[in-house]
């Protein structure tokens, strides 16, 4: 997992590499090893448990541009080879180290520079059918496209036409080898997107006035159409966006509410059921999505999401106090077994 700092002043920030093993379950209440009926068979499934303790190990890179929102430098983009991190972090723990390994590399020269963006920015993405493609984009509208080229990368000076705002994010389509698609899709400006590479042809956009929307792009021209949900239930800006690897219909969202919700877009309300449940659960608000499955608060200040590409239902979540990794249990059971 790679994650970038917010630190006070520039020259403290780093981008850093961790490795967590060993995640289980949150830490529960301690269970006394003397029952009330006297069986004690839980003593030795305590004692594993507390070998199962989570463990982080990092390596940094030191960064000497901005704060790092979504990997942000200013006026400078750096391709970094991290085969010396990977090892770092593998030698920690053969080695022992204990929880918590930290690698001493912070200033290894980059592979490639460029420095034609004439402002700051947050968009970078890497093509997923051309090996080594990759687009960065700046506050200016500029969007720069980085081609690979003997072992380094060549950067055409000349910026992409058609954006004339911000490029907040960046997203190439899971089967097109060339960008190509630029469009308005919310009255505020556009924080994040999110292609779905499961089904190519909807996009995810999340908004600074807390809306995130849904876009089918086979109708794209008539706009009216294209949009096929628009969702108001976030409050505060749209900080991340993301679809999930193994279920279509089903997306995460995060807010400068302090919420991370998780969505099915897939469901539909059931008047019956509705009552039914809000005669369970008295607080059970009116106008409550039904695509809506979970929230997940706690963290302050929340920033981006990631879904696990190989393990179903698993999100990553980092926030101004740390990272959050979770598993809702109906989320999980609602995503297919790829062991199956």
């Amino acid at each position: 997992m790679v994650a970038g700092t917010q630190a006070e002043k520039a020259l403290w920030n780093s981008i850093g590499l961790f490795k967590i093993s060993n995640v289980s379950g949150k830490r529960r209440d301690v269970v006394p090893k003397t029952l009330v009926n006297g069986d004690d068979g839980m003593e030795d499934e305590d004692d594993e448990d507390e070998d199962k303790s989570s463990w982080l190990m990092l390596c940094l890179k030191q960064n000497l541009g901005m704060q790092v929102r979504r990997i942000m430098l200013k006026y400078r983009y750096d391709i970094v080879h991290i085969i010396s991190h990977l090892n770092a972090l593998a030698e920690s723990e053969t080695e022992g180290k204990g929880k918590y390994g930290t690698s001493p590399i912070l200033n290894q020269a980059p592979l490639v520079n460029f420095s034609g963006h004439k402002d700051e920015g947050y968009a970078l993405d890497w093509s997923p059918a051309t090996a080594g493609r990759l687009l960065s984009g700046d506050c200016m509208s500029m969007i720069h496209l980085w081609e690979p080229a003997s072992g380094s990368w060549t950067v055409d000076p000349i910026p992409l036409s058609g954006h004339t705002a911000s490029v907040e994010d960046i997203q190439w389509s899971p089967g097109e080898a060339n960008p190509a698609l630029s469009f308005k899709v919310h009255k505020a400006d556009v924080n994040v997107i999110s292609w779905n590479r499961l089904a190519s042809c909807m996009l995810a956009s999340g908004s600074d006035d807390g809306t995130f929307s849904i876009h089918d792009l086979r109708v794209i021209k008539d706009k009216d159409k294209a949009k096929v949900a628009h969702f108001g239930y976030h409050k505060h800006p749209i900080t991340s966006i993301e679809w999930s690897a193994h279920e279509s219909s089903t997306l995460a969202v995060s807010s400068g509410d302090n919420q991370l919700t998780i969505w099915d877009l897939s469901l539909e309300k059931d008047e019956e059921e509705f009552k039914a449940q809000s005669k369970e659960q008295v607080n059970t608000p009116q106008d409550l999505p039904p695509q809506l499955l979970f929230v997940h608060q706690g963290q302050k200040d929340l920033k981006e999401l990631h879904w696990h590409n190989q393990i179903p239902g698993m999100i990553v979540s980092t926030a101004a106090d740390g990272f959050n990794i979770l598993m809702p249990y109906k989320i999980q059971n609602t995503l297919p077994d790829l062991a199956a």
